[in-house]
């Protein structure tokens, strides 16, 4: 099986938790979302798994609301360096914001960690659909929809224009003639646009992988033909095995469309997995889960990608409340199709927020069992990998143990790291520099 058809994993570094609850696991670590210690474990423990890399997610705005790991945690760019130095091969994956941020100072961030880490950065690009956010950055208004992606387009390229500033062979180093710069092979980038004006060049040369793999999350219109054109790998919630093989097929088209080879670029579905090797500790476990999400916790995961709304002031048992703008200017792809399900399905806010809500979904069973569904889903075109998050604690190691090596004796997943950075890792050309027509 060759690189891009295998199985491909990742694993979310969730710290205290992925939900309003799951602080209150007895064996939960509080301080989770900043505690070094438990970063750097499961980043190593994935590299054990031969894990395609590990993911930080990231937002901007939080109120009382929030999820607990929300709360307090890492800020990205931050804990990936710490773990590019205690890890060798495992890609590094941050979230950060374009509408939030300046682009020569992320282009300088992400080029410091992929040289830190020697070629094993990697970038998701999101818009921030949270409203809020602005009153964080002095901002009068959150930028409409249509317009942050206009936005993501040209911050992505005035980033790699930066990164591009030196040609391969820009930084002689002759001691002898006296000459550090090859003048001609360092430029300046000098745009003008819509939304950013740049001057450049970077003040950082080249890195191993020219640009950090970009990964991306919309679902909406705007966000297929943004990945399309621009991304490398995009995540997805899988909800249904059906709707996961449309969505693929769909991207893969607008990707070919938009000139690029539609085998890279992958589909990641989120999941958690509990592992089990009977099927009393198999309902175990999904008890133990269950036990951590309420219809409260339902309602907040639900909120959150409706503008960071308030679901429990409406009656459960009611039909789904009406849309509003506000609403459709957050997270478009997911609040359009969950609103379409609730209106032609006829369901309860209870009953949408039950299906909705839940924050991913789970491959449970015996390590076989979970081979034999990651399987199916890999050879019907649904997905090119998953993204894991630790449902509970301990369940990281257990998939590591013991699912791993069932899907290394079927040939799925990798025996040893293929290359030495991420791209190759993923079987991804190095991007040609704009000015020298050579990959660095």
């Amino acid at each position: 099986m060759t690189i891009a058809n295998r199985l491909k994993l990742g694993l979310v570094l969730h710290g205290v938790g992925r939900g309003w609850q799951s602080w209150r696991h007895p064996e939960a670590i509080i301080d989770g979302s900043t505690n070094i210690d438990l970063y750097v474990e499961q980043a190593q423990l994935a590299e054990k798994g031969l894990f395609d890399f590990v993911f930080v997610a990231d937002s901007l705005q939080i109120d009382e609301r929030s999820m607990p790991h929300y709360l307090s945690r890492f800020e990205p760019a931050t804990i990936l360096s710490a773990l590019a130095t205690v890890t060798s091969h495992i890609g590094l994956v941050g979230t950060f914001t374009v509408s939030y941020s300046e682009p020569f100072n992320l282009a300088r961030q992400l080029a410091s960690l992929d040289k830190i880490s020697r070629g094993r950065a990697g970038w998701n690009v999101v818009t921030s659909w949270l409203a809020g956010t602005a009153a964080n950055f002095g901002k009068d208004r959150h930028f409409a929809h249509d317009e942050r992606y206009r936005l993501a387009a040209e911050y992505v390229d005035v980033v790699r224009g930066l990164w591009d500033s030196f040609e391969p062979g820009a930084l002689v180093g002759d001691k002898e003639a006296g000459v550090f710069l090859e003048p001609g092979k360092l430029h300046t980038l000098d745009h003008a646009g819509e939304f950013f004006r740049v001057r450049g060049p970077l003040n950082l040369d080249r890195t191993p992988q020219g640009y950090p793999v970009t990964f991306q999350a919309g679902t909406s219109e705007e966000g297929r033909n943004f990945a399309a054109s621009y991304a490398d790998a995009i995540f997805s919630v899988p909800r249904s095995k059906e709707q996961s093989i449309a969505f693929r097929s769909d991207l893969r088209r607008r990707a070919a469309e938009a000139g690029r080879d539609p085998d890279k670029l992958y589909v990641f579905g989120a999941i958690s997995a509990q592992v089990a090797s009977t099927r009393e500790e198999l309902d175990r476990l999904v008890e133990e889960r269950n036990r951590y999400n309420s219809i409260e916790n339902a309602l907040s995961s639900l909120g959150q990608s409706f503008n960071d709304y308030d679901f429990s002031r409406h009656d459960l048992d009611a039909p789904f409340p009406a849309v509003t703008e506000e609403w459709l200017n957050s997270s478009q792809g997911a609040v359009t199709r969950i609103v379409s399900a609730a209106v032609e399905e006829g369901l309860t806010l209870r009953q949408t927020a039950l299906r909705f809500g839940r924050p991913i979904d789970s491959l449970d069973g015996t390590p076989e069992e979970i081979a034999d569904q990651m399987q199916s889903w890999l050879d019907d075109g649904a997905i090119d990998g998953f993204m894991l998050t630790e449902g509970l604690p301990g369940q990281l190691k257990a998939f590591v143990e013991q699912v791993v090596p069932v899907l290394q004796r079927r040939g799925l997943l990798r025996t040893s790291y293929e290359g030495a950075t991420f791209r190759e890792n993923l079987d991804l050309p190095i991007p040609q520099n704009r000015y020298s027509g050579a990959a660095a």
